[in-house]
């Protein structure tokens, strides 16, 4: 029997483009945290982002009436709601503002290393030779982009620590969310997570109502962005994709972000990127195909529409 018509391969292309959306937003997110962070400390900032996003997920998800997720999914949503949601938040934006760009972005990438082997030790994953190459690749591609993104200042110890700690809760959100989509839907799983990561950066909330009040509204618009697209909208369409596929390749198409924030910051903010620059993101890319690209040999690797939980999909 042809698997063409079946769900699994009918929906691979919408997976497909759920990825791309999300990266290319999460792309755009780096350039608004930097802008916003010069007006928002780290905490407010996240909290501001996490409530802006979450009024609009209740608000979609109140006029799409799917209600609240099955007691099975809660776990996985509270830790990645806590963790991915909230802490991540806090640790990238207070890191950013310790040390440059490129350097944020190299160590905040070991993060998709990290996601495939926690998935692959306890979410069964295991690691293809195609999906450790692509990594392999991409890493090194990650690697030339923050070298060549360095301003060559002194590096804060404490902002490398923190990018790190947003590495680790970044991954290990995304794997335990995981499981959780095997019973919410992308919907849930994203609007709850958000909303628990809002409530845990409540302590800051001090902090936003004194930036509301004396931030530029260049700076407010940027964190209503942060919460409206790179978090509400790309955080929906990235359940919606690793529901379908595997939490490790997933992982990897992450690595097309840098050259996505490179070609972005050329594009809009006139900032030409040299030779060097461009080549890692050029080499970015190409780990992000070998990682995703299929073998050749018949059973070799689970396609990204078949890799998802085992049950069985439901026709609609």
């Amino acid at each position: 029997m042809s698997n063409s018509s079946s769900p699994a391969a009918r929906s691979e292309p919408l997976a497909l483009v759920a990825a791309a959306v999300t990266v290319v937003l999460w792309a755009s997110a780096f350039v608004s945290i930097r802008s916003a962070g010069a007006s928002y400390e780290p905490g407010a900032l996240a909290l501001g982002r996490l409530l802006s996003g979450s009024l609009v997920l209740v608000v979609i998800l109140l006029v799409r009436r799917e209600g609240l997720p099955p007691k099975a999914a809660w776990p996985g949503i509270a830790v990645s709601g806590l963790l991915w949601f909230g802490a991540y938040a806090v640790a990238l934006n207070w890191g950013e503002q310790l040390v440059d760009a490129g350097t944020a972005s190299l160590v905040v990438n070991v993060a998709p290393i990290l996601m495939a082997l926690l998935a692959g030790r306890f979410l069964g994953e295991g690691l293809p030779p195609r999906l450790i190459a692509g990594m392999a690749v991409s890493f090194a591609g990650a690697a030339i982009v923050g070298v060549s993104m360095s301003g060559g200042g002194g590096t804060s110890v404490l902002g490398v620590v923190l990018c790190l700690a947003a590495a680790v809760t970044y991954a290990v959100g995304v794997v335990v969310q995981k499981p959780a989509l095997t019973h919410a839907t992308p919907l849930q799983a994203t609007t709850y997570g958000c909303l628990i990561g809002a409530v845990a950066c409540l302590p800051f909330g001090g902090q936003l109502a004194h930036g509301l009040a004396h931030a530029p509204l260049s700076a407010t618009l940027n964190m209503v962005y942060l919460g409206v697209f790179p978090t509400a909208l790309a955080f929906t369409t990235w359940a919606y994709a690793l529901k379908r596929t595997t939490a490790g390749k997933m992982g990897a198409t992450t690595y097309a972000v840098p050259a996505i924030v490179v070609l972005m910051s050329w594009l809009l903010l006139d900032e030409v990127p040299g030779w060097i620059t461009l080549l890692g993101g050029a080499v970015c890319l190409a780990g992000v195909a070998v990682s995703r690209s299929r073998a050749r040999a018949s059973g070799a690797e689970v396609p990204l529409a078949d890799a998802a939980a085992p049950e069985t999909p439901k026709a609609r």
